[in-house]
Parts: structure tokens; C-alpha cells; sequence
């Protein structure tokens, strides 16, 4: 399986995903690495976004290719922006752009901000070359602080406070986040799962 094809173009994300997997000797290279395309995420839900990126990669490297379909779901927006939440920070990737459209959003609906529940999705979608595709989740529930706090994370981390903490995720250094991230859950369902099929 190494090395492993990570279907993004995002590099931050590309990064923590090599992270979690040096431990268990896998190699990781990103599919904007290999100048793979971003295939059009015309799906639903994040299970079907996840699978549409894996499922691309791996048979354009024909290699195992694994895919990550991330974002933050906001209770008082109906779990907005979800698996819209890369297009929230618009064309620019500007993320402070998609704080300001949540923030301005609960307001809209009577709702203070600092403190709202929400938590983080990561579904994460594995293809192998002869196209067989399984999936792994994770979730952190958490709530919202206003403004963004740190400069460690990416995306929506700096808004994020994880449950019975008082950091944000991007406060916090990158391996006190991986313990607890929705990104490292869905990893140990990944890596359990690999290690289930070396044993078997």
C-alpha cells in the first residue's frame, strides 16, 4: 500500500495525513504532488464526496489512493456548512471568509455565536487500484469561539474548541490535536482495520 496516494490538493491536510501514518510505515505523496486532477465533488453526503476523490486517484496513479472528506457541521445552521464547508471559504481558500459567513449567519437567526454547539465529520474513503473502496469515520463534538483563535491549525480550526477543552484546535500543537481530532478517530478505524488484514 505505500506509497500511499492522498487524493487532495490541500497541503495542510496532505501534511497531518502523513503525520498519523509515519507511525505505521506508510509513505504518503499528495495527488497535487502528481499533478492529478480535483474531481467535481457532486456528492451528498461526505461518505460519497470521499469516494468520488479515492476512487479518481487511485485509478489515475494506479496505486492505493486514500481520500479524506472533512468539515464542520454548526447545529444552529442545520449542520451548514458540512460538506459544503471547503466552498464556504469561496474560490480563495480564505477561511476568514467562511468564519465571518457562520458568524454573521447564527446571527441572522438570533443566535450568539460564542458557544454554539458543533462538531468536526472526517470520513475518510480507501481505494485499492482494482477499484474496491471502504470507508472509516470520525467525529469530535465541540462549540465555537469568536474570533479565531491560533495560527496551528488550517481550515476551520482556529473557531474550534473541542470538547472539555479550552484551546482551539489551532492553539494546540499538532500532536495534542491528533489524539483527539476527528481526523485522528477515523484514522484509528483506518489503521485498525489494517491491522486486522495483516493478521488475517
Amino acid at each position: 500500500m505505500s506509497p500511499l496516494v492522498v487524493a487532495t490538493h490541500n497541503e495542510g491536510k496532505a501534511r497531518e495525513i502523513g503525520e498519523l501514518l509515519a507511525g505505521i510505515g506508510i509513505k504518503v505523496i499528495s495527488a497535487a504532488s502528481l499533478g492529478l486532477p480535483e474531481p467535481e465533488e457532486t456528492g451528498a453526503t461526505f461518505a460519497e464526496n470521499a469516494t468520488i476523490k479515492s476512487e479518481s486517484a487511485a485509478k489515475l496513479s494506479g496505486n492505493y489512493a486514500l481520500a479524506d472528506d472533512s468539515g464542520l457541521c454548526v447545529t444552529g445552521l442545520d449542520d451548514a456548512p458540512g460538506i459544503y464547508s471547503a466552498r464556504w471559504a469561496g474560490p480563495e481558500k480564505d477561511f476568514a471568509v467562511a468564519f465571518d459567513r457562520i458568524h454573521n449567519a447564527l446571527l441572522a437567526k438570533n443566535i450568539e455565536p460564542e458557544g454554539v454547539a458543533a462538531h468536526f465529520i472526517c470520513l475518510l474513503s480507501l481505494t485499492s487500484p482494482e477499484g474496491i473502496t471502504r470507508s472509516f469515520e470520525g467525529r469530535v463534538d465541540g462549540t465555537l469561539t469568536f474570533p479565531p483563535r491560533g495560527a496551528k491549525g488550517f481550515g476551520y480550526d482556529p473557531i474550534f474548541i473541542p470538547a472539555g477543552q479550552r484551546m482551539t484546535f489551532a492553539e494546540m500543537e499538532p500532536e495534542v490535536k491528533q489524539v483527539m481530532s476527528h481526523r485522528a478517530r477515523a484514522f484509528a478505524a483506518f489503521t485498525a482495520y489494517l491491522a486486522r488484514k495483516e493478521a488475517s
